[in-house]
């Protein structure tokens, strides 16, 4: 029987068409391209200014740096997320420090950020991320900023179009971060974006991801090769005319699956607060043994993902830094008890009616 995928881009005949034109154009690196789809992305977010990068991972280091964090910062952060987001903090010189996550939404716990604020004086910046497509409770965030003089940084690579009470997330800090790899809710193929307000963080961005250039071959900061290609550009623009019906199927399956997975006592369903708007990168569950659960989805031909199986707090190479002694019970419960089940657009109704009915069968219920 066809496997149940995970994920798979959708790349059609548009994409295909804006590539052609570029490669004959022979315009291939960063250029016109580029140029639109910072125009039209910063549109689409609500921003005045979009800064395009290699990969969503260069944008954070990117956006942190262009943002002022410094080498000793100290940067509030999750630790239930992928390694790139406290990487990138490292990656100015400076110390993520690990908050603990609501339980229900997986997303970075205000109570927790407040009893760091609380504990420490020196925190310089907050580095949120909008985990599976949800955003995060941002008001009483950004008032504990505005109260203490600090930064907010915003990762977006799995939040494309989600919104926080009407407003698109990306904007409701100083600086958002977007990652286009092939998994995301659109893609470039590998590519970022640095979205914000301030002209100055977007002059230091643009500087930072082209060898700190001002002017041809004049260089007045320590800068980087970060640039996005027209090629990627390209299909980022295609992409991003498709956002939002990709974003209104993957809602559309996530409801089936509301629907499908409401009497599985064994199994905590994603949940989407009011203010919020789900794009459901991750349909993500927590489950009752879990890695017996994927096992058997597995061999029904259902691919899954653990996301994430261990917190960052707890990778090696924290524990050699001596940045393991966070009080984060519940991300590293999550690790135990999350599942990802396929979710992208491209799912047709027999396959969720399939997955379902797998789940049903390993519990011993009737679908």
């Amino acid at each position: 029987m066809k496997p149940v995928y995970y994920a798979r881009p959708l790349i059609g005949e548009e994409e295909k068409a804006r590539v052609m034109a570029v490669l004959e154009s022979g315009m291939i690196a960063m250029g016109p391209q580029t140029a639109e789809f910072q125009r039209k992305f910063a549109e689409y977010v609500g921003v005045d200014y979009a800064v395009a990068t290699n990969s969503g991972t260069s944008a954070l280091h990117v956006a942190l740096l262009a943002a002022g964090i410094q080498p000793g910062d100290k940067v509030i952060t999750t630790p239930f997320t992928f390694i790139a987001t406290s990487n990138s903090i490292l990656y100015c010189g400076a110390v993520p420090v690990f908050a603990d996550v609501d339980p229900r939404t997986f997303n970075i716990d205000p109570e927790s950020i407040k009893r760091i604020l609380d504990a420490e004086s020196d925190v310089k910046a907050i580095l949120v991320v909008h985990l599976y497509g949800l955003a995060c409770e941002m008001d009483p965030i950004l008032e504990m900023a505005r109260d203490r003089g600090l930064v907010i940084i915003e990762d977006c690579a799995q939040a494309h179009g989600a919104l926080y009470k009407g407003k698109p997330v990306g904007a409701l800090g100083d600086v958002g971060v977007f990652s286009f790899y092939p998994t995301k809710n659109m893609t470039t193929g590998e590519g970022g974006m640095v979205v914000t307000r301030s002209k100055d963080i977007a002059d230091r961005a643009l500087k930072l991801i082209n060898h700190g250039r001002s002017d041809r071959y004049l260089h007045d900061m320590l800068g980087y090769n970060y640039r996005m290609t027209d090629i990627a550009a390209a299909i980022g623009l295609a992409q991003l005319e498709k956002l939002d019906g990709f974003n209104a199927r993957r809602r559309a399956n996530a409801r089936v699956f509301n629907s499908l997975l409401s009497d599985v006592p064994a199994l905590v369903l994603p949940c989407e607060p009011d203010h919020c708007y789900h794009v459901y990168h991750q349909y993500t569950i927590r489950a009752e043994r879990r890695d017996e659960l994927k096992e058997h989805l597995d061999a029904s031909g259902i691919q899954t993902s653990i996301v994430y199986p261990i917190s960052q707090a707890k990778q090696p190479l924290y524990r050699s830094l001596g940045l393991d002694d966070a009080e984060i019970p519940v991300a590293d419960s999550l690790s135990s008890e999350v599942l990802s089940l396929p979710i992208h657009p491209g799912l047709t109704p027999d396959e969720l009616v399939r997955v379902s009915d797998a789940i049903h069968s390993f519990y011993g219920l009737k679908s």
